[in-house]
């Protein structure tokens, strides 16, 4: 039923911009701008990466990622880890491509049902501690580290190699910019899922330390109880997923680039959901449990590999923006401190500037609207009215996907995002126009959302090096810094 769900869902929603492309594919206007979509590279990665062995990263593993040094006004430490995707971590179970399409956005929808939920809760003034909880016992300075996609290993696209205890043990985690809990599967297992490293047991630490239920940290979860005076928590993600255990302090380290003693995370003893793969979750969201929050960072930064590849790139603290960023305001709301709002206020097809409303993209006094960046999401969503005005301002006839199956390359349409004050990024093609299947359906990579807040999405990220200025809130894009 799943499957077929998604398939409905990739084959039949109307996606954004077609109307521009289902005349200009097949003949471009002098005045259209356009860039070129690599077919044969494309359908080349989506091929290899059914067949990859992530054990050919063990020796990537053991390696240590130098920190990327951009100007920087700060004076604090810069760290850096190695960052993947899913695929080059966790081998994929599925043998077709289109299946495994299918599988992503089966994953990414639950995503945005969890982001939207949040939002619709804090709308409403109603806190996760007053829902009907889930059917199980609550049981008793500058880092820098790699970057990996994480499309096969369940929830989460992303994942970091980052060290946790003392001397500490090397794990895989889920990067997520839209929570903020930190989290580890702990031994003893009541209930935890496979992952690809040994899970961590508190018993070989010396820095483990259980935090108390009089704490700030204790006070701050959404969520939580207390057991013999020291502070249990639990974070549930909207999908079904969640994790519980005892919350505690630990030492947190980012290869060679240093470590922070006394980071607050959550050492879970029953674990169940889409996080298969990694051992756990560094919360990268604005509030004051986040890691960002908790090391005091004054920025941070990720470039997000393509999905299917398997490679690497880095996510760094501390390091300032590229000299070469376009820049846009970075915005927080009132009613959800986690989420990072970008100050989007349009976008362009081929040159031609899409028409919407002035201030669509804005968010307004109910902590309603706005546009989100999360590394979580995959598929761009565009909230309704916004997708309505680029649907209604092209033709009758839309086609969601296209057969490149004759073509090793084509010109296609620039799609710009727009930020104010003439700022705008020019997306390469492979960002919006993905293969789904292996023998050339190429699909448009956004979609329509029912909520009133849009999320641009990972696929749209891809190759950009992301960079949030939490000391002067704003936001840089910069190309090509992976």
């Amino acid at each position: 039923m799943a499957a077929a769900s998604s398939n409905h869902f990739l084959l039949s929603f109307p996606l954004f911009l077609s109307f521009l492309f289902t005349s200009t594919l097949a003949r471009l206007s002098p005045q259209t701008t356009t860039t070129t979509l690599d077919v044969s590279s494309s359908l080349s990665q989506a091929q290899h990466i059914l067949s990859f062995d992530p054990q050919s990263l063990k020796a990537f593993a053991q390696t240590q990622t130098q920190p990327l040094f951009f100007n920087s006004s700060t004076s604090a430490a810069v760290f850096s880890v190695p960052l993947h995707s899913r695929g080059s971590v966790h081998k994929t179970h599925h043998t077709d491509y289109k299946a495994l399409v299918l599988y992503r956005l089966e994953r990414d929808s639950a995503r945005v049902d969890s982001l939207s939920t949040k939002l619709l809760l804090a709308l409403n003034g109603v806190k996760k501690s007053q829902l009907r909880p889930l059917p199980t016992q609550i049981q008793a300075e500058a880092l820098s580290t790699p970057i990996i996609s994480g499309t096969s290993q369940g929830s989460g696209e992303y994942f970091s190699r980052v060290g946790v205890g003392k001397p500490a043990k090397q794990f895989y985690m889920v990067l997520d910019t839209g929570s903020d809990i930190n989290w580890i599967q702990c031994e003893p297992c009541n209930e935890c899922y496979q992952q690809s490293d040994p899970i961590f047991n508190p018993s070989g630490s010396s820095t483990y330390s259980p935090v108390t239920c009089e704490s700030k940290q204790c006070s701050s979860l959404e969520v939580s109880a207390c057991r013999s005076g020291k502070c249990l928590y639990q974070v549930s993600y909207g999908d079904g997923s969640y994790t519980v255990g005892d919350f505690v302090t630990e030492t947190v380290s980012f290869g060679n680039s240093g470590n922070m003693n006394g980071v607050a995370l959550g050492c879970g003893h029953d674990n169940e959901g889409l996080f298969v793969g990694a051992a756990g979750l560094l919360g990268l969201g604005g509030g004051p449990l986040s890691l960002t929050s908790q090391i005091k960072a004054t920025s941070f930064s990720y470039c997000l590999v393509d999905r299917d590849s398997t490679g690497s790139s880095t996510l760094d603290f501390n390091s300032g923006l590229p000299a070469d960023s376009v820049i846009a305001p970075l915005m927080k709301s009132r009613k959800v401190n986690t989420f990072y709002y970008i100050g989007l206020t349009g976008f362009s097809v081929g040159g031609q500037a899409v028409n919407i409303s002035p201030g669509l993209f804005e968010i307004n006094e109910s902590g309603e609207g706005g546009v989100i960046i999360d590394c979580g999401t995959a598929i761009t969503r565009l909230q309704t009215q916004a997708y309505n005005a680029l649907r209604d301002a092209g033709v009758a006839l839309f086609d969601t996907c296209y057969d490149l199956s004759s073509k090793s390359s084509v010109k296609v349409p620039t799609v710009s995002f727009h930020f104010g004050e003439g700022k705008s990024l020019d997306l390469p093609a492979k960002n919006y126009l993905i293969p789904v299947d292996s023998s050339g359906t190429f699909c448009f990579a956004f979609a329509p959302t029912s909520s009133s807040m849009s999320i641009i999405g990972n696929v749209q990220q891809q190759g950009t090096r992301v960079s949030f200025d939490l000391a002067n809130n704003r936001v840089g894009l910069s190309s090509h810094k992976c």
